[in-house]
Protein backbone atom coordinates (compact mmCIF):
# COMPACT_ATOMS: atom_id res chain seq x y z
CA UNK A 1 0.00 0.00 0.00
CA UNK A 2 1.42 3.15 -1.10
CA UNK A 3 0.04 6.97 -0.11
CA UNK A 4 0.91 9.69 -1.94
CA UNK A 5 3.13 12.64 -0.28
CA UNK A 6 3.96 16.14 -1.71
CA UNK A 7 6.97 17.72 -0.53
CA UNK A 8 6.85 21.90 0.43
CA UNK A 9 10.80 22.24 1.04
CA UNK A 10 12.34 18.97 1.59
CA UNK A 11 11.67 15.78 2.78
CA UNK A 12 11.17 16.61 6.81
CA UNK A 13 8.36 19.24 5.03
CA UNK A 14 6.48 16.15 3.96
CA UNK A 15 2.86 16.28 4.05
CA UNK A 16 0.38 13.68 3.08
CA UNK A 17 -2.18 15.05 0.11
CA UNK A 18 -5.18 13.05 0.86
CA UNK A 19 -6.63 16.06 2.29
CA UNK A 20 -6.52 18.81 -1.11
CA UNK A 21 -8.26 21.47 1.34
CA UNK A 22 -5.45 21.23 3.68
CA UNK A 23 -5.35 18.24 7.00
CA UNK A 24 -8.06 18.36 9.65
CA UNK A 25 -7.48 20.60 12.77
CA UNK A 26 -8.11 19.45 16.21
CA UNK A 27 -11.69 21.02 17.26
CA UNK A 28 -13.27 20.45 13.67
CA UNK A 29 -16.48 18.92 13.67
CA UNK A 30 -19.06 17.04 11.81
CA UNK A 31 -22.54 15.93 11.58
CA UNK A 32 -25.21 14.01 9.60
CA UNK A 33 -28.85 12.80 10.70
CA UNK A 34 -30.98 10.60 9.71
CA UNK A 35 -34.07 8.94 10.58
CA UNK A 36 -34.00 4.95 11.01
CA UNK A 37 -37.24 3.00 9.89
CA UNK A 38 -37.97 -0.29 10.34
CA UNK A 39 -36.84 -1.17 6.63
CA UNK A 40 -33.27 -0.12 7.66
CA UNK A 41 -33.68 -3.53 10.48
CA UNK A 42 -34.44 -5.61 7.36
CA UNK A 43 -31.61 -4.17 5.08
CA UNK A 44 -29.21 -5.23 7.86
CA UNK A 45 -30.51 -8.41 8.32
CA UNK A 46 -29.80 -9.14 4.79
CA UNK A 47 -26.98 -7.77 4.98
CA UNK A 48 -25.23 -9.36 8.15
CA UNK A 49 -27.64 -12.42 8.69
CA UNK A 50 -28.99 -11.00 12.22
CA UNK A 51 -32.08 -12.36 12.99
CA UNK A 52 -32.37 -11.43 16.94
CA UNK A 53 -35.57 -11.72 17.68
CA UNK A 54 -35.45 -8.15 19.80
CA UNK A 55 -34.86 -6.66 16.01
CA UNK A 56 -38.27 -8.76 15.06
CA UNK A 57 -40.50 -10.15 17.79
CA UNK A 58 -42.47 -6.99 19.47
CA UNK A 59 -43.76 -9.60 22.82
CA UNK A 60 -40.23 -10.99 23.04
CA UNK A 61 -38.32 -7.39 22.51
CA UNK A 62 -40.85 -6.18 25.44
CA UNK A 63 -40.09 -8.45 27.95
CA UNK A 64 -36.40 -7.60 27.61
CA UNK A 65 -35.22 -4.71 29.68
CA UNK A 66 -34.91 -2.78 26.43
CA UNK A 67 -39.04 -2.46 26.36
CA UNK A 68 -39.76 -3.25 22.53
CA UNK A 69 -37.76 -3.44 19.40
CA UNK A 70 -34.58 -2.43 18.74
CA UNK A 71 -32.15 -1.37 15.63
CA UNK A 72 -29.17 -3.26 15.25
CA UNK A 73 -26.80 -1.66 16.34
CA UNK A 74 -24.53 -1.90 13.42
CA UNK A 75 -27.54 0.45 11.30
CA UNK A 76 -26.67 3.00 14.13
CA UNK A 77 -23.01 3.14 14.28
CA UNK A 78 -23.40 3.19 10.23
CA UNK A 79 -24.16 7.05 10.67
CA UNK A 80 -20.73 7.51 11.41
CA UNK A 81 -19.27 5.90 8.78
CA UNK A 82 -21.39 8.37 6.69
CA UNK A 83 -19.70 10.69 8.76
CA UNK A 84 -16.08 10.17 8.50
CA UNK A 85 -16.68 9.29 4.92
CA UNK A 86 -18.45 12.18 3.83
CA UNK A 87 -17.72 14.96 5.49
CA UNK A 88 -14.85 14.78 8.10
CA UNK A 89 -12.23 13.36 7.82
CA UNK A 90 -14.02 13.23 4.16
CA UNK A 91 -13.92 10.84 1.39
CA UNK A 92 -11.10 8.41 1.12
CA UNK A 93 -11.26 8.17 4.90
CA UNK A 94 -11.90 4.51 6.45
CA UNK A 95 -11.91 3.14 10.24
CA UNK A 96 -8.61 1.63 11.78
CA UNK A 97 -9.94 0.78 15.03
CA UNK A 98 -13.24 2.03 17.19
CA UNK A 99 -14.10 2.20 20.86
CA UNK A 100 -18.34 2.71 21.32
CA UNK A 101 -20.01 2.21 24.04
CA UNK A 102 -24.02 1.61 23.47
CA UNK A 103 -25.99 3.43 25.91
CA UNK A 104 -29.08 3.68 24.88
CA UNK A 105 -31.59 1.45 21.55
CA UNK A 106 -32.35 2.69 18.86
CA UNK A 107 -35.55 2.35 18.03
CA UNK A 108 -37.65 2.31 14.47
CA UNK A 109 -38.71 6.22 13.69
CA UNK A 110 -35.48 7.66 15.63
CA UNK A 111 -33.86 10.51 14.40
CA UNK A 112 -30.65 9.70 15.21
CA UNK A 113 -27.42 12.44 14.15
CA UNK A 114 -23.67 11.05 14.10
CA UNK A 115 -21.24 13.57 15.37
CA UNK A 116 -17.52 13.29 14.97
CA UNK A 117 -15.11 15.68 16.36
CA UNK A 118 -11.11 15.70 15.51
CA UNK A 119 -9.03 15.15 18.69
CA UNK A 120 -5.78 14.73 16.81
CA UNK A 121 -4.16 14.60 13.90
CA UNK A 122 -0.49 12.72 12.55
CA UNK A 123 1.74 15.19 11.03
CA UNK A 124 3.55 12.30 8.98
CA UNK A 125 0.64 10.19 8.23
CA UNK A 126 -3.29 10.59 7.37
CA UNK A 127 -4.21 10.02 10.39
CA UNK A 128 -6.66 11.40 12.31
CA UNK A 129 -8.24 10.34 15.76
CA UNK A 130 -11.65 11.06 16.43
CA UNK A 131 -14.50 11.74 19.51
CA UNK A 132 -17.56 10.16 18.39
CA UNK A 133 -21.22 10.15 19.19
CA UNK A 134 -25.00 8.94 18.03
CA UNK A 135 -27.66 11.07 20.08
CA UNK A 136 -31.09 10.53 19.25
CA UNK A 137 -33.28 13.61 18.60
CA UNK A 138 -34.34 14.00 22.07
CA UNK A 139 -30.89 14.38 23.10
CA UNK A 140 -30.09 11.41 24.53
CA UNK A 141 -26.43 9.87 23.66
CA UNK A 142 -26.77 6.41 22.35
CA UNK A 143 -23.16 5.77 21.37
CA UNK A 144 -20.10 7.12 22.72
CA UNK A 145 -16.42 6.16 21.80
CA UNK A 146 -13.31 7.05 19.94
CA UNK A 147 -12.10 5.98 16.09
CA UNK A 148 -8.79 6.24 14.72
CA UNK A 149 -9.33 6.58 10.50
CA UNK A 150 -6.67 6.88 7.76
CA UNK A 151 -7.83 8.99 4.66
CA UNK A 152 -6.44 7.64 1.17
CA UNK A 153 -5.61 10.19 -1.59
CA UNK A 154 -8.78 9.35 -3.73
CA UNK A 155 -8.46 12.64 -6.09
CA UNK A 156 -9.13 11.98 -9.42
CA UNK A 157 -6.21 11.44 -10.96
CA UNK A 158 -4.39 14.88 -13.73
Amino acid sequence: MRVAFSTVNDARDATPTAWPGGAPRVGDRATITRTVDSGDIVRFTELSGDRNPIHYDADAAARTRLGGIVVQGGVTTAILNAVVAERLPGPGTVFLETHWRFLAPTRPGDAITGEVEVTSVRADKPITTLATRVLRGDGEVLIDGTAVCWTFDVAPPS
